[in-house]
């Protein structure tokens, strides 16, 4: 009896252990797994609003998408005289450049979800209005495609008052093709130069790359148009002017190519000292001492038509041109108002090798050369110049950097 009652539980222990198998395969088959999870529809967000007006210029137009990728993007203005290119990223689209003040553009974007099904989203929107008084166009040396000398500062100049310098400055890419070190440093809320820790390698490429239009620049101004330079630096040519002996030394590498007299200013029109850099060239100019504010009536005042070959090394007036009045005392006095002159064909052949960016070092002078008397860069020690750079400085103005 006991031996029978033993049996009988270990087959209902059996049968019990029958029917939990069989709820646990039942529970498998009717479970979800991953790979059965419902798909879900694509979301397209953008970032600008159906029949927005006044969207700010500095805004880049973008297209979220969420359970799904955008296969297509596109945005024109309503006109579709102008297309603005984007990139597909992970999570949606995004324009490459910014916005165009008073115009009004069109947004269309198409993806695809996780279910299979594609989706289109449009806008269309205008942007702010803008004066001329709230955009700041920036002018830029050397021009495109012209070739420098060694000494040839990169000059950024604007029409309105940057306040967002840092801003800027990040925006504003000088690449070389050789290893050169180089720093911005801001003269003015107006005014930026770039110039390397020493003068340019001989023959370097640089490209400039400016991406300001659209982008704030404090203050409620924004930029105008971006800018890409494209300039080539020279042969180091290095013109050494030697006050004190009336000489002057062309070279080329560091070697003397040529030794030219020359004249000087007399002891009321000292010649200043200091690394100078041609700014300007004239086959012929003619020069007014009134420019540089000497009056009419004083007895040192000029006027002297057709002068030939002369090169500005000062916004003060200071050239190296022809003098043909002053041969006798070239190479043996100082006469001139300060200017560096020299015989007519002496000054056709410096002008025929020399060009806008070369070095002229003044030397053995009583006068310094003035800060920013020209483009006196190269007279400021490295250290000094790289603290003038915006991004060495706290931010200035206020940054609005929306989708900057």
């Amino acid at each position: 009896m006991l031996v029978r009652e033993h049996r009988l539980t270990a087959a209902a222990a059996c049968a019990a252990l029958i029917v939990v198998a069989g709820c646990s395969a039942s529970d498998v088959k009717d479970a979800v797994t991953p790979d059965q999870a419902p798909k879900e529809p694509i979301t397209l967000t953008p970032n600008v609003e159906q029949k927005a007006s006044g969207v700010k210029v500095s805004t880049r137009v973008k297209v979220l998408a969420e359970n799904g990728e955008i296969s297509r993007a596109t945005l024109t203005t309503v006109d579709k005289g102008t297309t603005i290119n984007g990139r597909v990223g992970k999570n949606g689209w995004t324009a490459a450049e910014r916005l165009e003040p008073s115009t009004t553009y069109r947004l269309r974007a198409e993806g695809t979800g996780e279910d299979g099904r594609t989706d289109t989203v449009t806008r269309t929107f205008t942007t702010q209005a803008l004066s001329l008084a709230e955009q700041t166009y920036p002018s830029v040396a050397p021009l495109q495609g012209e070739t420098v000398g060694v000494g040839m500062p990169v000059i950024v100049t604007f029409d309105v008052p940057v306040k967002n310098r840092s801003l800027y400055e990040k925006h504003m890419q000088v690449t070389t093709n050789k290893d050169v070190e180089g720093s911005w440093t801001w003269f003015s809320d107006r005014e930026a130069h770039y110039r390397p820790e020493k003068f340019w390698p001989a023959h370097t490429r640089v490209k400039v790359d400016l991406t300001l239009n659209s982008l704030p620049a404090g203050g409620g101004v924004y930029g105008q148009q971006d800018q890409k330079i494209d300039f080539k630096v020279g042969k180091k040519a290095v013109t050494i002017v030697n006050v004190a002996q009336h000489r002057l030394s062309y070279t080329v590498d560091n070697e003397v190519v040529r030794k030219i007299p020359v004249t000087t200013g007399d002891d009321t029109h000292r010649t200043r000292e200091g690394i100078k850099v041609i700014m300007e060239k004239f086959s012929s100019v003619d020069m007014d001492a009134a420019t540089t504010g000497v009056d009419s009536e004083d007895p040192g005042y000029y006027n002297i038509s057709d002068v030939r070959w002369a090169m500005r090394v000062t916004n003060s007036g200071e050239f190296l041109h022809a003098a043909p009045w002053s041969v006798a005392s070239q190479g043996n006095a100082n006469v001139s108002h300060g200017c560096t002159g020299m015989s007519t064909a002496n000054a056709k052949w410096l002008y025929d090798n020399s060009r806008r960016g070369d070095v002229v070092k003044y030397v053995n002078s009583p006068r310094p050369l003035e800060d920013r008397n020209g483009w006196t860069d190269w007279n400021v020690p490295w250290s000094e110049w790289t603290s003038g750079s915006a991004l060495e400085q706290e931010p200035i103005g206020d940054p609005e950097v929306n989708d900057a």
